[in-house]
């Protein structure tokens, strides 16, 4: 039994099971919920049908192209076994002469290593069949990196239900292997359980993936600078979305500099099935207004980006080369830009309000400073108040204009402070000795996501300190007991044993210098009111 039968009977069975039980489904639920419940379920069906169909086309591809090789291989041969034979004879009437154009006319440069399109390092645990892939493509930027704060907030903006349905493949975009092995580190250990149950996949191309640059032609009048940058992108871009697109039903391009909205996985979901239910033959769905973040796709739609990415990736930027696709999808040449504006919308649906934000300052681009934001995201919070016990505030670290510790401690503002040193100590202390409950010290912000404490203790000054028991290892020489310290991400939360009594100072101590400016986002001392 050939292939295209055994496909057809398997689509044949999927639809008399699934069939009815829709069908039973609808008739004893005909509320309009319900109702919408099942035409999502049905679109998610013709999302999967058309994934198997585009995994059949493939395997069709690689079945053609062994059999072209058999034949190479076996031509002049003068004897076969049988079963060879006969392999061919059935086969060798599908195989044909015409040469079509693939990866190799537009980039030749591939044919110079056989491992050119082999990743050069992949983290992953193969999981696919996730109705999301997020690819976020990073690389090194000279002034302050994102990405493990764009992670931590994805992680943290979905509900466990949308986790395990999400994969997230992220892109060391870069050749330098020490690079991509520390960064891949860093994500390994700051997301050890993600990265442990398949949620994140990293990846790195291998340095024969890119071409020499410095061949590349200049156009747009852009700097030859500019013009390597948004050539790397547009390779970028169709490398994440090759090894992604087996991976998941839907995939959506993000950026390394982002912030999302709680739930937005399930909110494109339901908003992409919907626009299927309705028939609408979109092929983005735009989830931000800037640049190419927050675009979603049909997995089975990313041949035709990649190719047209590849095709032209010196020519234009990547968000122009999308435009231009759906344009020559849509608009004739005669047709006037308002009537192609509208033809365009119904390839290009736009989602309003945006779900993702756009938080870097430092372009990847060398002296590239991008301060665009989505307006229709809403007003990003920088700092997080609370009621804290009256206090006397001091801080050996200087603020920086107006974001002084007092304002941050008060609730006001958050704390900025230049350059920590060694030695430095920022001091709480109470009008009056109080127990304390737990205490939260969030350091960094949306936009200054690097500026936070690192190497730094919370160390408590107990009233009556001389009840209480020294022989402790985490007692410093003039009496303060550390009872916790700033972890990777930048915070520091935890309890103070009732042991110690009531606290008459609390303070964090910075052991080491930093490169970056500091900022106290969240300042937070519960009292114990407890007697």
């Amino acid at each position: 039994m050939n292939l295209s039968h055994t496909r057809k009977r398997c689509l044949l069975v999927i639809g008399l099971i699934l069939v009815p039980c829709i069908v039973v489904n609808y008739i004893s639920a005909p509320d309009t919920r319900e109702e919408q419940i099942l035409q999502n379920g049905i679109a998610e069906l013709q999302v999967k049908l058309e994934n198997l169909h585009s995994k059949y086309i493939s395997s069709q591809e690689e079945i053609q192209m062994l059999t072209y090789q058999l034949i190479q291989l076996t031509e002049g041969a003068h004897q076969l076994m049988p079963d060879v034979q006969m392999f061919v004879n059935n086969s060798g009437s599908n195989v044909t002469n015409v040469k079509l154009p693939s990866v190799y006319n537009f980039l030749p440069h591939l044919l110079n290593d056989i491992n050119s399109l082999k990743p050069s390092y992949v983290k992953s645990k193969g999981r696919t069949g996730v109705s999301m892939v997020l690819g976020i493509p990073t690389v090194k930027r000279e002034v302050q990196s994102y990405l493990l704060a764009t992670l931590k907030n994805l992680l943290e903006r979905m509900s466990q239900k949308e986790t395990d349905d999400t994969l997230i493949v992220v892109l060391i975009a870069e050749t330098d292997p020490e690079y991509a092995s520390l960064i891949s580190k860093q994500i390994e250990v700051q997301f050890s359980d993600e990265v442990e149950a398949g949620v994140i996949d990293i990846i790195a191309p291998n340095p024969s993936y890119y071409p020499d640059f410095s061949k590349l032609r200049n156009t747009l009048g852009d700097s030859h600078q500019r013009v390597v940058w948004r050539s790397k992108q547009n390779l970028d871009f169709a490398l994440l979305m090759s090894y992604s697109q087996t991976k998941g039903m839907f995939y959506v391009q993000l950026e390394d500099d982002i912030l999302a909205k709680k739930n937005f996985v399930s909110i494109m979901k339901s908003f992409a099935l919907q626009t299927i239910s309705l028939k609408e033959n979109w092929l983005v769905l735009d989830f931000c207004q800037l640049g190419f973040i927050g675009k979603l796709f049909k997995s089975v739609d990313l041949p035709w980006l990649v190719q047209f990415f590849i095709m032209f990736y010196n020519d234009k930027p990547v968000d122009w080369l999308l435009d231009n696709l759906i344009s020559t999808k849509v608009c004739s040449m005669d047709m006037d830009p308002k009537r192609c504006k509208i033809a365009k919308a119904e390839l290009w649906i736009h989602y309003k309000p945006s779900l993702f934000q756009h938080v870097g300052t430092h372009s990847s681009l060398k002296g590239k400073v991008q301060k665009l934001k989505d307006k229709q995201f809403g007003k990003i919070s920088l700092f997080y108040s609370h009621y804290n016990p009256e206090a006397v505030i001091e801080s050996q670290i200087k603020a920086y204009k107006q974001f002084t510790l007092k304002r941050a401690y008060k609730g006001d503002s958050f704390f900025w402070g230049l350059l920590p040193q060694p030695g430095d100590h920022l001091r709480f202390k109470f009008m009056k000795p109080i127990y304390i409950k737990r205490y939260l010290f969030r350091s960094g912000n949306a936009e200054h996501p690097s500026d936070k404490f690192y190497n730094t203790t919370v160390e408590v000054l107990p009233y009556l300190s001389n009840s209480v028991d020294r022989n402790h290892n985490n007692v410093t020489e003039d009496g303060y007991f550390i009872v916790g310290k700033f972890d990777s991400l930048g915070i520091a939360r935890g309890t103070v044993d009732r042991k110690l009594g009531k606290i008459s100072i609390l303070r964090l101590t910075v052991h080491s210098e930093s490169d970056n400016w500091a900022i106290l986002s969240e300042i937070h001392i519960e009292e114990d009111l407890h007697s």
